[in-house]
């Protein structure tokens, strides 16, 4: 029988001891597999995150909450996030109060669509001709 293999990402979830957190945490990094397709899982700046050619999306538990960072896509948000903590580019949630997934859905959604867009705007770097 093979091995099983454990990501980093599988490495730092198996450590949140809450389950419910572990669950919420879980619920959100296969949210944003879904809505982000073509990207890889990495650990950024000691958290999970997401990246196509840099990291764009993290999420991360907490002793007395979860958190996700969506950079600025965040702000556009403030109105409907209420009764969430909210920060520059961080939105907190108690593990058994999480943010409905559609809602988290329009949100990893703009930021991976902003992400894709500001990749796309960056100039190529020319070839060379030798």
């Amino acid at each position: 029988m093979g091995e099983m293999s454990f990501t980093p990402v599988d490495e730092y979830l198996a450590k949140v001891e809450n389950p419910v957190a572990h669950a919420a945490l879980q619920h959100l990094r296969e949210l944003i597999r879904q809505e982000c397709p073509g990207t890889d899982e990495v650990i950024s700046y000691g958290v999970p995150g997401f990246r196509l050619g840099k990291a764009f999306i993290w999420y991360a538990g907490f002793k007395n909450h979860c958190s996700l960072f969506a950079g600025a896509t965040t702000a556009d948000f403030a109105e409907e996030l209420t009764g969430y903590k909210i920060s520059k580019g961080t939105i907190q949630f108690k593990p058994g109060n999480p943010i409905p997934d559609e809602l988290l859905r329009r949100i990893i959604r703009q930021r991976w669509l902003e992400h894709l867009e500001s990749q796309a705007s960056k100039p190529k770097k020319p070839q060379s001709t030798s």
